[in-house]
């Protein structure tokens, strides 16, 4: 047997045990399936993958962690499936395509209170059974709409969530999306975000990664004519975490913008992966992109690889990326504790400054509040 089936395996008995879709929604789950069988579990003599074992998924076994959600209706049939890259993860979600949360907002729409996807998932307690669930999100944006999307994962326990959200946002549209994953420190998280932005649109999406022991965050927008997107994220590690982030930002047409910022805290034996791609193509004049990675490493066994890349087919372009790795500042820790500020406390507030500047960009005030009061106290109790 070789390895690719003997990885697989277990999943083509969880498949096979699903009751009958639609023949159109079949159809789409059986083909995925095909394909996430012929290629199997990603490794790390994958070049994306290289930094990133998920050997502890491919070699478990699993148990369906039921979730409720509504079903697809007929307007999903013609976007489910199209736009999210057929990577080996996005391939099982979709073979593992049910129901999922589907949200339409209608050309020229004004949706004033933020929508909130919640996803909530928990180990069942066996040590030889992996639970799963593959949540699936489809987000359509007529032109000239504007809405704000929450999602968040949260859970107890050993789980595994393969999580896939696809936005189309139309010409015009104005888009504030916000991803918040606090799962257990025990589970495991991978997701891939897919953004497909039409002429003239307005994206903004900020991604706060806080629990899970092994989390990949594949992030990816393709831009328009005209098209503004902005990718921000933070990455809070401790112990012995691990969290990936890869961003891929397509201009595909002239005139386009993106900016990209992600910070990292890593703390303990944490291990850390930034990579972000900006890709300019041959027809995207007058781009103008910027990316920044910026790293606060707060153990001597924290580790971060980090990989801004730029690919540029365009002559008139304005493009830049660079990335940071770096401690707590010594002059400032001095003059804090100069003034009567114990040590630990002034590491906390230096630490905790430095996520501030992602949390004061989030335009929702109870997004926000509750961040800060998470992170107010998560960093003030880390030992000295």
């Amino acid at each position: 047997m070789t390895a690719v089936a003997e990885q697989t395996g277990a999943w083509l008995a969880e498949f096979s045990r699903q009751p009958q879709a639609a023949p159109w929604l079949q159809q789409l789950r059986e083909t995925a399936f095909q394909r996430f069988a012929e290629a199997g579990f990603p490794t790390t003599h994958d070049e994306d993958w290289r930094f990133t074992s998920v050997a502890p998924i491919a070699r478990a076994t699993f148990v369906e962690q039921g979730v409720d959600l509504p079903a697809w209706t007929d307007d999903a049939q013609p976007h489910l499936g199209r736009y999210a890259p057929p990577t080996p993860f996005v391939l099982l979600n979709t073979a593992f395509l049910s129901n999922g949360a589907f949200v339409r907002v209608p050309r020229g729409a004004v949706v004033e209170e933020p929508i909130h996807l919640v996803y909530t998932a928990s180990g069942n307690g066996q040590t030889d059974a992996l639970p799963y669930f593959h949540p699936r999100s489809l987000i359509l944006v007529g032109a000239g709409a504007q809405c704000t999307i929450v999602e968040t994962y949260a859970g107890t326990g050993r789980y595994f969530t393969n999580a896939v959200t696809e936005i189309v946002a139309a010409e015009g549209a104005v888009v504030d999306h916000y991803k918040v994953q606090r799962e257990d420190t025990a589970a495991f998280h991978i997701a891939t975000m897919q953004a497909h932005l039409g002429r003239s649109a307005n994206f903004t999406s900020h991604s706060i990664s806080l629990g899970g022991a092994l989390v990949r965050n594949d992030v990816n927008a393709t831009l328009s004519e005209g098209t503004d997107a902005t990718l921000n994220g933070l990455y809070v590690v401790n112990g012995t975490q691990h969290i990936d982030n890869h961003l891929s930002v397509d201009h595909a047409k002239p005139h386009g913008t993106s900016h990209e910022l992600y910070k990292g805290i890593l703390d303990g034996k944490a291990a850390a992966v930034f990579n972000g791609k900006i890709l300019v193509r041959k027809d995207a004049q007058k781009t103008d992109a910027k990316q920044t990675n910026k790293n606060l490493v707060l153990s001597d066994e924290a580790v971060i690889d980090t990989k801004p890349e730029l690919q540029i087919f365009a002559d008139d372009v304005r493009c830049t990326h660079g990335a940071t790795i770096g401690q707590l500042d010594a002059e400032s820790m001095f003059y804090l504790q100069s003034r009567g500020i114990g040590r630990q406390q002034a590491r906390s507030l230096l630490t905790y400054a430095f996520a501030q500047d992602i949390v004061d960009r989030i335009k929702v005030q109870s997004l926000r509040d509750s961040l800060e009061r998470i992170l107010f106290e998560k960093f003030h109790e880390r030992p000295q």
